[in-house]
């Protein structure tokens, strides 16, 4: 009608509301259109992508006590992962320090979808006592024990042995799937210690400069799959030696000297040393030997892998005997004197079993 003003200002705020509301569903739509073609609808809130990711866990859980002590012992791995197709190394990666100390530890690796094998170095005697061979491939990553070399050729260890560690997972299927991918490789420890004890029945004293300790193996050469590769014989000599007493109750009768005797308790004096070897495996024949060095002469030589075997508790005897030695790392041995410095080669104290020898000649 003429004169009348239209107030059509309403009807545009009306129409203003239902395109954005048009808007934000076609807008919302779209993008669940595209995390539907992407991610088949899922969301990973780890990462913020639909990429897959992959991650390795790493577990030392083969010891004595069944439990995974990785975090405790381990501060230091490498990772390789190799193409199964090849046998060559496609990514390889190190981390060290506190990061490995946290439980729930896990590595990230950066690889594209495909099959692979894990192997792992570990430990700081991958990098200190042991070196590992730098390479391109599978069948070269080898660890060889860095020893003395004498003159006459021969090969010797006088030092502790930092920890090596050794892991390996077969065919591991790095999958193209979105999500992310946590893979296990289990840890074996390479490297053992061997406790002697030279202890003198009589109560006299013992010095323990009088006496040296060594174990003659072939297993300083560590293949790729952890096997022993013929190398040559090393022998690792006692890295520390120390003097202690100890008492032990003498049977009734013992003709034995009572020095600082009270009744059948006797007060006895003792050599404690201490020798760092690689691997020890069933297959081989380490020998102990302790000369004595005011004429030296050997006093004990015994092959030492069926006595380790014997410590074995009777919870434990079901274990495989190679397993057994891939679990226990120190291994206790008892040797007794006489008032002649001889080894009385009756019986051996090996952990908690006393071990009557029917061949003394050993």
């Amino acid at each position: 009608m003429p004169g009348t003003r239209l107030n059509i200002l309403p009807q545009m705020k009306q129409i203003a509301n239902i395109f954005n509301t048009v808007k934000t569903r076609i807008a919302t739509a779209l993008m669940l259109a595209v995390a539907m073609t992407s991610c088949h609808g899922m969301i990973f809130r780890d990462e913020g992508d639909c990429d897959p990711y992959y991650k390795v866990r790493f577990v030392y859980d083969m010891n004595m006590k069944f439990a995974d002590a990785f975090h405790v012992e381990v501060n230091d791995v490498t990772l390789y992962v190799i193409d199964n197709k090849t046998g060559k190394v496609v990514w390889q990666k190190r981390e060290s320090g506190e990061a490995l100390n946290t439980q729930g530890y896990l590595m990230d690796v950066d690889v594209a979808p495909g099959n692979y094998t894990l192997i792992a170095w570990a430990g700081d005697g991958h990098r200190t006592s042991f070196s590992v061979s730098e390479n391109d491939w599978r069948d070269n990553l080898q660890c060889k024990l860095n020893h003395k070399r004498l003159p006459d050729g021969s090969a010797h260890s006088y030092d502790h042995l930092d920890r090596l560690y050794y892991g390996k997972l077969d065919t591991a299927e790095f999958t193209d799937e979105q999500g992310v991918h946590v893979f296990t490789v289990p840890l074996v420890k390479d490297t053992n210690t061997i406790r002697v004890i030279l202890q003198h029945l009589s109560g006299n004293h013992v010095d323990k400069d009088d006496f040296t300790f060594s174990i003659t193996d072939d297993n300083a050469f560590l293949d790729w799959d952890n096997s022993l590769i013929d190398y040559e014989p090393v022998t690792y000599h006692a890295w520390h030696t120390d003097e202690a007493m100890a008492g032990i109750i003498l049977p009734s009768g013992s003709t034995v000297s009572r020095a600082e005797n009270t009744d059948n308790y006797q007060k006895c004096s003792a050599v404690v040393a201490e020798i760092s070897v690689s691997r020890l495996m069933t297959h081989r024949n380490p020998v102990l030997r302790i000369n004595r060095t005011t004429d030296n002469k050997t006093i004990v030589t015994i092959p030492i892998i069926d006595y380790c075997i014997m410590s074995k508790s009777y919870d434990n005897l079901s274990i495989p005997n190679q397993e057994y030695l891939d679990r226990q790392d120190t291994y206790p041995m008892t040797f007794f004197l006489d008032e002649r410095d001889e080894w009385i080669s009756s019986y051996i104290c090996i952990g908690a079993w006393k071990i009557v020898l029917q061949n003394s000649e050993i």
